[in-house]
């Protein structure tokens, strides 16, 4: 186990449920971050999903596709959420659900705005500050479903999203609500903009770049009254394009205003629920200093998983199996926990494979 002594200046971490131990070829957080995206992921135990569009906001839609247990009110309900430039179709994402669904959850992979495919159902852009969304789906789950034990889970991007939920909700948050999880959160956009700037991480700037400007490109053919791309051309940085676009077009003034206020660093203090955070001491996109805040390190609510290797949402294991993706096994083990701990069902394994 990874224990308190072994992770300097960390007072905040507990101490590991399963140990991580690293993919041996992958030896440093650049080569497990390119290898966990380009890892082909089979989910054969995961059943077909059914699309469902929920609206978070007057004349904006989000489309998930779901996974619901038979008689779905009576089993936990996991809702995952993608990072930057994903969708509900990342491995990620897939590999998660596939454990959930096993382990007896219902399971809703949840698009962001314009995100897999979805740009014609909302005008308007995503961004790291629209935690009203995922708010929105938890709360139509759990009052128009009638859903007792909602969980939401996401990853980068996704995971500051849940966070900034959480802690805009604070005390108010629906009993529904039964806990949340956040892997390699950018809880603070700011720095994690500062490090994609780094000549080392040129390769992940470049990708997230390219594709958000694709994007915008589609999105201003489908809305071309709305968008403007003028500027775009100078567009070299992840930074850039929030002082071009996201600004411009959601309302801040510029990028640094965009990332005090989008980011969940400003808030996490106040999260009420029990909250799992994963983060890698080797992450070469959100700086690992983030999460030695006093704000969280002074959050009972919250715990934190940290480990010295592991790259950026990879947590590539040696083991083999579904302990081979690491964070996606802790993030079912809290939920389950939380839902035994609360004496409510869950579905035996057996159960949810007959189901398919």
């Amino acid at each position: 186990m990874h224990r308190l002594a072994e992770l300097p200046n960390m007072s905040l971490v507990k101490e590991l449920p399963k140990e991580f131990v690293p993919f041996w070829p992958l030896r440093n957080g650049h080569l497990m971050t390119i290898a966990a995206s380009l890892w082909r992921r089979k989910c054969p135990r995961l059943p077909a999903s059914t699309p469902r569009e929920f609206e978070v906001d007057a004349g904006t839609k989000v489309r998930a596709d779901c996974h619901w247990q038979p008689q779905r009110a009576k089993y936990p309900t996991l809702v995952l959420l993608h990072g930057l430039e994903g969708s509900s179709d990342s491995g990620y994402i897939l590999g998660t659900a596939e454990k959930a669904w096993v382990a007896g959850f219902s399971v809703v992979r949840l698009n962001q705005r314009n995100c897999g495919g979805t740009e014609h159902l909302t005008e308007s852009l995503y961004h790291s500050g629209l935690s009203g969304d995922i708010g929105a789906v938890v709360r139509e789950l759990v009052g128009r479903d009638n859903l007792s034990n909602v969980f939401a889970a996401g990853f980068s991007m996704g995971g500051n999203l849940v966070l900034k939920m959480a802690g805009e909700l604070g005390e108010s948050a629906p009993a529904g609500l039964t806990g949340c999880v956040a892997v390699a959160p950018s809880l603070d956009l700011a720095r994690c903009a500062t490090a994609l700037e780094t000549p080392s991480n040129f390769l992940y700037e470049h990708h997230f770049v390219t594709r958000l400007k694709r994007r915008m490109r589609h999105k201003a053919r489908l809305f071309p009254q709305r968008y403007r791309l003028d500027g775009m051309r100078a567009i070299r940085s992840v930074r850039d394009f929030d002082d071009v676009i996201t600004a411009r077009f959601c309302g801040f003034r510029d990028a640094a205003d965009y990332y005090a206020q989008s980011s969940a660093a400003r808030v996490v203090g106040k999260i009420r629920k029990p909250t799992l955070i994963i983060a890698s001491q080797d992450d070469p996109v959100v700086p690992f200093v983030a999460f030695a805040s006093p704000a969280i390190r002074g959050n009972p609510h919250i715990t934190v998983l940290a480990t010295a290797r592991g790259g950026h949402c990879a947590f590539i294991s040696n083991e083999r199996g579904d302990e081979r993706f690491w964070s996606e096994a802790r993030i079912v083990e809290f939920c389950s926990g939380l839902v035994r701990n609360d004496n409510r069902p869950l579905a035996d394994s057996a159960e949810a494979v007959a189901a398919e």
